[in-house]
């Protein structure tokens, strides 16, 4: 086991594409095969079809991609599309420091922010730590809130 790690972010390219469709196949993969739902077919159009660049963050632990992430503003609100770690570094405070970045962001603009996560995934307890608040539950997702104070 790693020991925690100092991250960093950095925008991504277009041409970053691919690889952060495998990275997000990954991540995902353990949870929805639990619900039997793996097409990594499907797990590859979802990013593709919502990318863009200008809203997206690598996660970094030195020159290594761990992670990224997708925030965009809609409708008065920042809307966290995407938020994966490697499975190789989860549970090493990547995601807690880019949700931390995030929420930093939420709280600079006042602006809440809006997310889904598959109902059966460990992110579900992730996004309660950090006080989101279950809004709405469709299908196989949970949909949660967050305000800044």
């Amino acid at each position: 086991m790693r020991a925690r790690v100092a991250v960093s972010f950095e925008p991504v390219c277009a041409s970053d594409l691919e690889a952060l469709v495998e990275l997000r196949i990954a991540a995902m993969r353990e949870s929805l095969e639990r619900v039997g739902r793996f097409e990594p077919g499907r797990a590859r159009a979802r990013l593709v079809e919502g990318f863009s660049p200008a809203d997206t963050w690598q996660i970094l632990a030195g020159a290594e991609r761990v992670g990224f992430y997708a925030l965009r503003t809609a409708q008065g609100e920042l809307w966290l599309d995407h938020l994966y770690v490697a499975p190789a570094w989860q549970g090493q405070g990547v995601g807690g420091a880019a949700l931390r970045r995030i929420l930093a962001t939420a709280e600079e603009r006042s602006l809440a922010v809006r997310l889904s996560a598959l109902k059966d995934s460990p992110a579900n307890a992730f996004y309660a730590h950090y006080g989101f608040e279950l809004v709405e539950q469709q299908g196989f997702d949970n949909y949660y809130r967050w305000s800044p104070l």
